[in-house]
This record gives structure tokens, C-alpha cells and sequence, in this order.
């Protein structure tokens, strides 16, 4: 098992869920990057009020994190042991 301040990556929905919003994130895309049908644009989690982001609901962010093919990259403590903010997306290995 890795130590907490190491990186994980995972895809399932809970875990992701789970630690956006033990960091009072919300899931959101980038305003003006959705497509012609409206769906959400790029991924992003908002931990503040940002002009440049829209929240999303977790169904419509989950379902183009799966379009996406991408997996979430976190950590949960930095290596002093504080609550890690540290995320990412990258695609699926």
C-alpha cells in the first residue's frame, strides 16, 4: 500500500467523490470548452469560486470522465502530513 502523500490513481466514482468533497471541492468544467451538444468541456474541480468554471452535477462530470476515458490522479497528505489538494487527470494505462 502506498503512503498517504504518495500519488494514487484510481476510477472509481466513490473514491473520487469521496475526496473532492472532504476538500469542499465541486466537480466543474471550464466555461466555453463544452461541444455543439452541450456536454461538459474540460474537467475540473473548483475548490473556490472561479468566473472561468461552472459546476457540474456529479453524473454529467462522471459521465464525461468515462467518455474521456481519463483516470484521477491524487494524494491525500502532502508529506508533512497536511491535507494534499493534489489532483489530476490522466488517461486510463
Amino acid at each position: 500500500m502506498a503512503a498517504k502523500h504518495e500519488a494514487q490513481q484510481t476510477t472509481d466514482h466513490q473514491e473520487i467523490r469521496r475526496w473532492v468533497e472532504a476538500r469542499e471541492g465541486r466537480p466543474a468544467t471550464v466555461k466555453g470548452t463544452e461541444d455543439e451538444d452541450d456536454a461538459a468541456g474540460l474537467l475540473r474541480i473548483a475548490f473556490r469560486d472561479d468566473v472561468s468554471l461552472q459546476t457540474l452535477g456529479w453524473d454529467e462530470f462522471f459521465e464525461k470522465f468515462e467518455d474521456e476515458d481519463l483516470a484521477f490522479l491524487y494524494q491525500e497528505e502532502t508529506k508533512d502530513g497536511k491535507r494534499s489538494r493534489f489532483f489530476k487527470f490522466v488517461e486510463r494505462e
